[in-house]
């Protein structure tokens, strides 16, 4: 059966363009643009000219070109020279590095306090601790009591 069921497959086979036809025919409506339809220079000089010439001099939709308007979110990166950096200056922390430390340091803090037995949680844990050695030593204490108790029985039996 063909592709399409009964009526047949509808549509063309998908035919995909070269990249380097596409990049030929930019390049060609680029300088067409640019030259008003002269004829294109070859130099690689001035293909680079003209790209940026080209973003220069884009023609502008709408009001564009009548008002300026520049994006204060779009921050151009501006490089520093060597000399201008100043190493010794103390570096700015962000929020969240600043954040972080102090995370930090609070732990260390409450560590410190809970090793001390000063914190709530400490002496939960001693009160808790004291129950239990309680009741290992009132177990231990009836185990002897048990054992010897059996001793005496088994010392009576055997005379």
């Amino acid at each position: 059966m063909p592709r399409g069921g009964k009526k047949g497959h509808k549509g063309r086979g998908k035919q995909f363009s070269n990249p380097e036809e596409i990049d030929r025919q930019m390049r060609a409506e680029r300088e067409k643009e640019l030259n008003g339809g002269a004829e294109p220079e070859s130099s690689s000089e001035s293909e680079e000219e003209s790209s940026d010439e080209d973003n220069a001099h884009q023609k502008r939709k709408g009001v564009e070109g009548l008002i300026e308007i520049e994006n204060p979110n779009r921050v151009s990166q501006k490089s520093k020279k060597v000399a201008e950096l100043d190493v010794s200056a103390p570096k700015e922390l962000s929020r969240r590095e600043r954040e972080e430390i102090e995370k930090q340091r609070a732990k260390e803090r409450y560590m410190k306090l809970h090793l001390e037995g000063k914190t709530e949680q400490a002496r939960a844990d001693l009160a808790r601790l004291a129950i239990i050695k309680k009741q290992r030593e009132d177990a231990a204490r009836k185990r002897d009591e048990l054992r010897k108790e059996k001793e005496a029985e088994e010392a009576k039996s055997k005379r």
